[in-house]
């Protein structure tokens, strides 16, 4: 990490922006990055000075997954206009718009303080993350200006790719992050030269002081794009991203130009194509409207966030010149948006060759977690949002040991609901049941998938979970794991049921503690579905089969 003056600069502008913006929604996003024993020891101070004060005792609450109970508390909140008000603006940031309405609600109507929360509501229904990132005066349903051209480009260099995506290691490790890592050193196994740029500000935007305009991870080049000051609006900060992206394609002179979902990545490398007149490549890989549905209660495809955002990722996939996405459903659901079938490409999740080696002795961290070397273990890996459904996993292993089953589970991973799990663990199971490691890297996942009997893919059936595959399972698998999974179209093309595991109902524990039982206790069928399931992926499913695919794309439209 190399921390620069510029660096500094920028995360001032990128702070000063948060918190004209959002204040609270700021200060969430802090507390959240503070360390759980000083945080819980800060609330404890407040309330022993101020014992009567309703915020501290509702944050509490809610950063320690009692979420109902803070809510329930907020909304019977003594009526000050000042305890109303922050409350409400507090429920706004943690989108619960209806705690935040009915809080509004008890201010005097008419006044400025009721005008301006009226105001903040409706900008946090402005839409998901990137959706608010719009147009400027003139433009049209997803056009960024196409930036001027300093000086001629020059020819593209045969070959050369120039990846543009949200974010990157090391500062970034989940699936969107380990795909594009496996991507690129797939593609230089193939023979392609690529580049990867990420999002403007980043990682300085991210609270990570580090002004290297370049790092080089297993040897390909990441760029970053780094302001000297953020822009407010956010169309401007569009407009810059895609200014200080063609001053990288001047000097690398790419063939082609593949931009990852989300659509502000698709917008930029369509303007760029403007500009230098370079193929561009949409790759899809998710659904980001979707996923936002699944985040808070009360969300329909009704809302115009969701309109909205759903109406820029068609933008983007309908004007790219090939799509490449993640599985058939994923393909079947872009080219029903009006994308020809012939322009829609399939390059799946995939491993590198090193999961699918005999997987490391899983003693040393199981002694490091406190797990017998007999003791059955399931888990899972993920980021723990209410789509993956890890709840139902807890629930099952509660069902299972009601019913005298032994189980351990293993959850790796962080996210959002990890209070809200972790709470609902305590409640239902025994003290050690179900252990939570948090976020680990990537080069770690392997050693933790060593210590499991079964993976597990509790999602729920909301729509972005019928569409979109997840990496994890792919990963388990190569580590010849079996895989129970809830039976969903998407998760359907990777896992065969009783071949490379088991298709479960989502949402029902009794089921799923059936399922795990059962498996738990034939460790030759578990031998026979984890020996299936690794031969599945070693057979089309690596990063250097990936690679070739790409290269092979990129060929067709003559960039390769």
């Amino acid at each position: 990490m190399r921390r620069t003056p510029r660096a500094l600069i920028l995360a001032g502008s990128v702070a000063r922006r948060h918190m004209s913006n959002d204040p609270v929604r700021a200060g969430l996003l802090a507390l959240r990055l503070t360390p759980e024993r000083v945080k819980q020891s800060a609330f404890g101070l407040t309330l022993r000075v101020f014992p009567g004060a309703v915020l501290p005792r509702v944050l509490r609450l809610w950063e320690t997954g009692r979420r109902e109970r803070a809510l329930g508390l907020a909304a019977r909140a003594p009526a000050r206009p000042r305890t109303l008000r922050r409350l409400a603006r507090w429920a706004a940031a943690v989108e619960r718009p209806d705690t935040a309405r009915l809080l509004a609600g008890r201010l005097p109507p008419g006044g400025r303080h009721r005008a301006r929360l009226e105001a903040v509501l409706a900008r946090r229904a402005a839409g998901p993350a990137g959706a608010a990132v719009g147009r400027g005066p003139g433009e049209g349903p997803g056009e960024v200006p196409a930036p001027a051209a300093r000086r001629p480009a020059g020819p593209p260099v045969p070959g050369r790719v120039l990846h543009l995506v949200t974010n990157s290691p090391p500062y970034r490790n989940a699936g969107y992050t380990v795909r594009t890592l496996g991507i690129v050193r797939g593609q230089r196994a193939a023979g392609l030269d690529p580049h990867v740029v990420t999002r403007l500000g980043f990682p300085v935007a991210q609270g990570v002081w580090d002004g290297r305009p370049v790092q080089y991870l297993e040897g390909v080049p990441h760029h970053r794009l780094l302001p000297l000051l953020m822009p407010a609006a956010p169309h401007r900060v569009l407009e810059r991203n895609a200014e200080l992206a063609a001053r990288l394609v001047e000097r690398l002179r790419p063939a082609v130009l593949h931009a990852a979902t989300d659509h502000p990545n698709g917008r930029i490398a369509l303007a760029l194509r403007e500009t230098y007149g370079l193929p561009v490549v949409y790759e899809v890989r998710g659904f980001l409207e979707e996923t936002w549905l699944t985040q808070a209660p009360g969300r329909t495809p009704a809302d115009p966030a969701y309109r909205r955002a759903r109406e820029l990722e068609t933008h983007c996939m309908r004007a790219a010149d090939a799509v490449i996405t993640l599985g058939e459903q994923m393909r079947r659901e872009i080219v029903s948006r009006g994308v020809p079938p012939e322009r829609v490409h399939v390059v799946p999740n995939a491993v590198d060759e090193e999961f699918l080696r005999p997987p490391p002795d899983a003693g040393p961290l199981r002694a490091a977690l406190g797990i017998a070397p007999d003791e059955p273990v399931a888990g899972t890996v993920a980021t723990l949002t209410p789509h993956e459904g890890v709840s139902t996993l807890v629930r099952a292993a509660a069902e299972l040991r009601r019913r005298g089953g032994a189980l351990r589970v293993l959850v790796v991973g962080d996210g959002p609901q990890l209070a809200v799990v972790r709470r609902q663990a305590e409640a239902l199971t025994p003290p050690g049941t179900v252990l939570f490691t948090g976020r680990v890297p990537h080069a770690e996942v392997r050693r933790h998938l060593a210590v499991l009997d079964v993976f597990a893919v509790p999602r729920t059936a909301d729509r972005v979970c019928r569409l979109v595959t997840p990496l994890k399972p792919v990963e388990a698998m190569a580590c010849g794991l079996p895989v129970l999974a809830s039976d969903l179209p998407a998760l359907a093309e990777l896992v065969t049921d009783g071949v490379h595991g088991r298709l479960l109902p989502p949402d029902d524990p009794g089921a799923w503690a059936e399922a795990l039982g059962g498996l738990l206790e034939r460790p030759a069928e578990r031998r026979r579905m984890g020996e299936a399931a690794r031969r599945r992926v070693a057979r089309d499913r690596t990063w250097s089969r990936a690679g070739v695919r790409t290269r092979d794309i990129y060929r067709m439209l003559g960039a390769a």
